[in-house]
């Protein structure tokens, strides 16, 4: 159940993260709530996940899995440019997650 609660977490994260960029173009208040509604639900999420999962390994997968997402939703919502490089180190996050999810004891 932890690992289902981290991955919302994860979705969750990438929604704030983006939510972020979108608030900041639309300068107003209630796009501005957005972020730090979703802010409190992230780490409430995280925490809830930690609870059943190492902390080292619950953070390395929320980060690494989150950051990836972004630059995707960057893409594909506001036009962000990728370049092979940036690709190829996007797919050795995803690896290090996918091996410490292999890996990681709970």
């Amino acid at each position: 159940m932890a690992w289902i609660i981290l991955g919302i977490a994860v979705v969750t994260e990438i929604c704030w993260a983006l939510s972020l960029k979108w608030a900041a173009t639309l300068g107003t208040w209630t796009a501005s709530s957005v972020p730090i509604i979703l802010s409190f639900v992230n780490m409430g999420l995280l925490a809830l996940a930690m609870r059943g999962l190492p902390a080292g390994t619950a953070y390395a997968v929320w980060t690494g899995l989150g950051a990836v997402g972004v630059v995707i939703g960057g893409v594909l919502l506001f036009g962000d440019k990728l370049n092979p490089v940036q690709i190829g180190f996007m797919a050795l996050t995803v690896i290090g997650v996918v091996g410490t999810k292999l890996f990681a004891t709970a």
